[in-house]
């Protein structure tokens, strides 16, 4: 009985918390209280330690294709793409636990609960890269016997572009306030409905009404396939994908040769970046956590930035 009165308190789903309660709980005059006062069981310094090991695995498995066209003229293309599954216990990098931050194994008695898709796992992604000399003024398809004042003006020019896609980056449902197994870290909330439907929307509707980006069509419907995790266990890792990259960048560029001097030059650039001005958004910034009714699934911050235009004049000598 005594027990269960403290494990109704405000982490009841931590398998420690009534322990201590009991520990720390040394008024009761039955004597509940171990004789050696509170803290007999937990150390009133610290609720966790940490150790470091090399217990963590991965595998990466991918199929690549790479194709380059080179043309006559000097236009040029090349295509790559990647069908790719990576999966790993935690994801970290070794530049990351220099400053400090390292992947965490949730339960050391049963790592393999950390397996997933890793967090920078990327499904498919497409690479395309083209420069194309406009076939106009001296070398050129037409005007290859221009006079020389008018291949100045239409010679030379060249237009390359770079289009990058990819799928979806993953990202787990957190359950913040609440430590299943540990008191360090708390782990991630568990699937109990069918897997949600995601893709960004421009203005859902979240529980507490207000609207904006959200990574889930109906964040209410979707916030019931979730619920928080039970004592011993670390929930579902890596279990919804959120928006992947795209951009379209094109630069169109020409060289001056100077009429002075052959060897020196002038070249002008005009630079398009996220050319279609495509929004993107950071599936990590997304709130996901399921204490976060009001506002689960809303968006806060963009993946890739908006249209970004440079003019430039380069002189090489």
């Amino acid at each position: 009985m005594y027990l269960a009165e403290f494990y109704k308190s405000s982490n009841q789903t931590d398998m420690t918390s009534a322990i201590l309660d009991v520990d720390n709980d040394c008024s009761v005059a039955d004597g509940t209280c171990s004789i050696l006062g509170p803290n007999a069981i937990f150390n009133a310094q610290f609720a966790d330690l940490y150790a470091f090991s090399s217990i963590g695995k991965g595998n990466y498995h991918a199929m690549q294709w790479s194709v380059t066209k080179r043309f006559s003229s000097g236009s040029s293309l090349t295509f790559n793409y990647s069908f790719s599954k990576s999966i790993d216990l935690t994801s970290a990098t070794e530049s990351n636990f220099a400053n400090g931050s390292y992947g965490i194994i949730l339960n050391s008695y049963g790592r393999y609960l950390n397996k997933g898709v890793s967090d920078f796992d990327i499904t498919h992604q497409v690479n395309g890269y083209a420069v194309l000399a406009l076939p106009f003024g001296k070398g050129q398809k037409f005007l290859h016997n221009a006079h020389s004042v008018v291949n100045g003006i239409v010679g030379g020019w060249s237009l390359s572009t770079l289009y990058q896609i990819t799928s979806g980056i993953p990202r787990s449902v957190s359950e913040s306030g609440n430590w299943p197994t540990n008191w360090g870290f708390s782990g991630f909330g568990t699937q109990v409905g069918p897997s949600p439907a995601t893709g960004t929307t421009k203005n859902a509707v979240a529980p507490n009404g207000t609207s904006g980006p959200n990574i889930f069509p109906s964040p209410t419907a979707a916030r019931a396939d979730y619920d928080y995790t039970y004592e011993g266990q670390i929930g579902q890792r890596n279990g919804i994908r959120g928006d992947g990259f795209f951009t379209i960048d094109m630069n169109l560029s020409k060289r001056f040769a100077m009429p002075y001097k052959d060897t020196h030059s002038m070249q002008f650039r005009w630079e398009v970046y996220n050319v279609p001005n495509i929004a993107r958004f950071d599936v990590n910034t997304a709130s996901v956590d399921i204490g976060a009714v009001g506002t689960f699934g809303k968006y806060s911050t963009m993946l890739n930035t908006p249209r970004v235009m440079q003019l430039s004049l380069r002189y090489e000598f």
